[in-house]
Formats: C-alpha cells, sequence, structure tokens
C-alpha cells in the first residue's frame, strides 16, 4: 500500500513562518501624525488671523497683560518675528520647499518626537505660506498677519511660533541622537544605532 505524497510545503517552508521578525518590530510609520497636527496647526492659524483682521485695528493695540502682553495687528513682509522684511517672494519660494522637504521627510518617518517637530513646522510653513499666496499686495508678495506681542519681542502668530517649537523640537532630538527612522544613535548596536527607539 503506497502512501501519498503531501504537496504541502514543510513547515519550517510555509509562508507564514517565514516573516521577517524586524517587520512586526519596527516603530510605526509617523507620516499620519505629522499631518494630523500640521492640519491642527494650520487650521488653529488661519482661524486666529481671521478673527484678528476681523476685530483688531492696526496702530491700536489691546492690553491682556498690562502692556506685556497685548494684541496689536500688524502686516508683515518679512519672515517670522518681521525678519527680511524685502525679500517676501523669496520667503515664499522657501517656504513651499520646505512644505515639499517636510512631506518628503515624512513618508519614511517612524519616530513620533520627529513627526511632532515636523508637523508643527509644516503647519507653521503653510500657515504663513497661504498669507504670502492669498493676502495683499498680490501672489508671492502677500504680508503675513501677525498680531500677538508679548513683552519686546517682536510681533508674531501661531504659525511663528508653531515653527519655532518645532525647530527648537528638532534640535534637541538631534542633539539627544533620535533619528527620524526611530533608531538612535550611539546606543545598543555596535554599528552605532539602535533598534526599537521611536522616540
Amino acid at each position: 500500500m503506497m502512501v501519498g505524497v503531501s504537496d504541502d510545503p514543510p513547515p519550517e517552508e510555509s509562508p507564514a513562518n517565514t516573516a521577517d521578525p524586524t517587520t512586526s518590530s519596527a516603530p510605526p510609520q509617523r507620516l499620519r501624525t505629522l499631518l494630523v497636527l500640521a492640519a491642527v496647526v494650520l487650521g488653529l492659524d488661519l482661524l486666529t488671523k481671521t478673527i484678528a483682521v476681523a476685530n483688531l485695528t492696526p496702530g491700536d493695540p489691546v492690553p491682556i497683560i498690562g502692556d506685556f502682553a497685548r494684541l496689536s495687528l500688524v502686516r508683515n513682509p518679512g519672515a517670522a518675528f518681521s525678519m527680511a522684511t524685502g525679500m517676501t517672494w523669496l520667503l515664499t519660494l522657501v517656504a513651499a520647499a520646505v512644505v515639499v522637504g517636510v512631506v518628503r521627510i515624512g513618508r519614511t518617518l517612524r519616530s513620533l518626537g520627529w513627526a511632532i517637530g515636523l508637523g508643527l513646522v509644516l503647519g507653521g510653513a503653510l500657515g504663513n505660506l497661504m498669507d504670502r499666496l492669498f493676502r495683499a499686495p498680490g501672489p508671492l508678495q502677500g504680508h503675513v498677519v501677525d498680531f500677538v506681542a508679548v513683552g519686546w519681542w517682536p510681533v508674531f502668530n501661531v504659525a511663528d511660533s508653531a515653527i519655532v517649537c518645532g525647530a527648537i523640537l528638532l534640535v534637541v532630538l538631534t542633539v539627544l541622537g533620535f533619528e527620524p527612522n526611530g533608531t538612535r544613535v550611539g546606543h545598543g548596536k555596535p554599528g552605532g544605532a539602535s533598534e526599537g527607539s521611536a522616540v
């Protein structure tokens, strides 16, 4: 009596048993986190600018905490905190390049910290880019709406704050050795990067 030969592969060769073990342990991709945070920042920036334009008059500040903190509407042709006021068109192109660069990095992003930092930068860059594209005096020359004044600091907006906070976070992560792919330089493996650190 002949025994039938099975066509099924041995257990050790089964596709279910040949999955890459590093795939399941890799940190999840963070592009969605980055985009959601950027959308929230952009929404807050556009909303607060709309309210500021509708309710504030240039040259007539509204005190919040005496003269230290106030709402003061300013049309800013320059960069964050009124820098580079004579280079509006160039700043528009730089902002567009930042948006493209952040989105490209975000496609392979696995670090939550980097996702937060880049999300803040992206949302802020988009917020000010909208002003430069759609506000007077015209496309690529639009003036950014600033309305928050604190002490001696130049007048700023939500987008400016998000860009600065995001940039500071990215610098801190870089100094501490956290990479965008979720690894950390100088810890764990002899090659210099350790797996599984998703900060």
